[in-house]
């Protein structure tokens, strides 16, 4: 029943990511290009919104995720509302600084730096919501507030500004109270079913769980979380600052793009994520193993899928629309960040299993290697290259891709677990040979006829071989079941 529960919430979500994604990216091709200077604007709020949340979070919904199943009910009600007063005391702290910063050294773009402000303490309490909802299994209608709202706000903010209504600076106050809508919807939504009470003394809670452990995990949680983004966003936040706005419109309108492909693989981490936590609790590597190794071949499938036929219809697809010169700046950099995001879904949930593990501490390893890896690339590229975006998606790449192989060594050298066996790479050999085949046919001469010729035949040939070599279950079964509807 749990199982049952766990797949129909994945589907929800992963629906709802899909609804969110096909919305960012019809803004992306049709409306973000009209402006991309205001575009790489908001982009630069969301990189310094996603800096500041997780130091508001400091770890807390982690370890609400790590300490839930060694609690009764009324001490995991006690771990929430500590959770909520922890993040409002380090929004507090954070505030201070970003006013001390903005007096220490006068920064430029320090306004922009207030805007995110607010963004971030909702998504801090929108994160720990999120967890909470997780451990319930209603992570569906959270993620509806939070992945459709912005997403239909921001285009309608956008045309408003391009129509003269409002001005930058108005239409990034409504961009913000958009987020702030989207916190109390999820918190109304949430508190109709979870009633944490009023009991702030948590000292019966420490006696419970170790407040040493307790802080220590967060801290490390915490660490991990900022790595990541200093780790991921950072090609954002350099863009903006010293290359240009207009620049960091075109780059992250295209990571938008090519982040249509991970949608799957948020939702399967999010969801699996207690189901992870459990199985290390109890010592069942084996059933873990199984999941890790089922979850990389089907996250790989439907990732080379998605990435196969970006690679083989985008520039035909762009072509067809009527702002192809400004769409087109964005292919290089779609092709290369698709191919990081197919690298991070390929190699499963590597790390929630560190996370949710006694070696979570090694996620600052691995984080701190990651940084010291990205950030000089990225300087490298801007100062002494003329690459301009391409180069910095190339540094991203070689980022993500040496990130995940550390963890996964590490993952192995501990629990003798990993991701991939012989059918993953008769997986990987059958979508390279596919791609190769495809893209030396003749290109017709309609645009149309030739997206629609390449991509369904690139989709034909994987499909029907994976599914005839049952390569991965679930496709399979979904194969199976649709013939059944069919012949029915």
């Amino acid at each position: 029943m749990a199982n049952k529960t766990i797949h129909k919430q994945a589907i929800f979500y992963t629906l709802i990511n899909y609804l969110g994604t096909a919305i960012g990216i019809v803004s992306a091709l049709f409306i973000y290009p009209l402006d991309y200077g205001f575009s790489g604007i908001v982009k630069f709020i969301d990189n310094i919104t996603q800096l500041l949340y997780p130091v508001m979070v400091l770890g807390a919904s982690h370890a609400l995720i790590k300490f839930y199943p060694a609690l009764d009910d009324k001490r995991r009600k006690q771990l929430f509302n500590y959770s909520l007063i922890s993040i409002l005391t380090v929004s507090v702290v954070v505030l201070f600084f970003i006013i001390a910063f903005d007096k220490i050294t006068g920064y430029k773009k320090i306004i922009l730096v207030y805007f995110a402000f607010p963004i971030s303490i909702s998504l801090a309490f929108i994160d720990l919501f999120r967890k909470q909802a997780q451990q319930m299994q209603k992570l569906a209608v959270p993620a509806l507030f939070e992945k459709i709202i912005p997403k239909i706000a921001l285009p309608v903010l956008f045309i408003m500004l391009l129509n003269n209504v409002l001005g930058v600076n108005e239409s990034l106050f409504y961009y913000v109270i958009t987020y702030m809508v989207v916190f109390l919807f999820t918190g109304f939504y949430l508190f109709r079913y979870f009633k944490p009470g009023y009991n702030y003394r948590f000292k019966t809670l420490f006696g419970e769980i170790s407040r040493r452990d307790y802080f220590r995990y967060s801290l490390f949680s915490f660490a991990g979380s900022l790595g990541s983004v200093l780790a991921f966003r950072i090609d954002g936040i350099v863009v903006f600052n010293l290359i240009s706005d207009e620049a960091n419109g075109i780059f992250g309108n295209a990571v938008t793009i090519a982040s249509a492909m991970q949608v799957p693989a948020i939702g399967l981490f999010a969801l699996y994520a207690p189901v992870i936590s459990e199985y290390l609790k109890s010592g069942n590597l084996k059933e873990l193993h199984v999941k890790y190794k089922e979850t990389a071949r089907l996250l790989f499938f439907v990732g080379a899928l998605l990435f196969s036929c970006i690679v083989i219809g985008i520039d035909d697809l762009f072509s067809l629309l009527p702002s192809y010169e400004k769409l087109r700046q964005m292919i290089p950099v779609i092709c290369i960040s698709g191919f990081s995001v197919l690298i991070n879904m390929a190699t499963g949930f590597n790390t929630e299993i560190i996370t949710y593990s006694n070696y979570y501490r090694f996620n600052m390893i691995a984080i701190v290697s990651l940084i010291g890896l990205n950030i000089p690339l990225n300087l490298f590229v801007v100062y002494y290259t003329d690459w301009g975006i391409e180069g910095i998606a190339w540094a991203s790449f070689v980022s993500v891709t040496l990130f995940n192989a550390l963890k996964m060594v590490f993952i192995y050298k501990k629990f003798r677990l990993l991701p991939f066996d012989k059918n993953f790479f008769i997986l990987g050999l059958i979508f390279a040979s596919s791609l190769c085949l495809v893209c030396l046919l003749p290109d017709l001469s309609d645009n149309f006829l030739n997206l629609v010729f390449k991509v369904g035949l690139s989709l034909i040939l994987n499909i029907v071989i994976v599914y005839k070599l049952r390569l991965v279950h679930q496709v399979t079964v979904w194969v199976d079941k649709a013939m059944f509807f069919v012949r029915k």
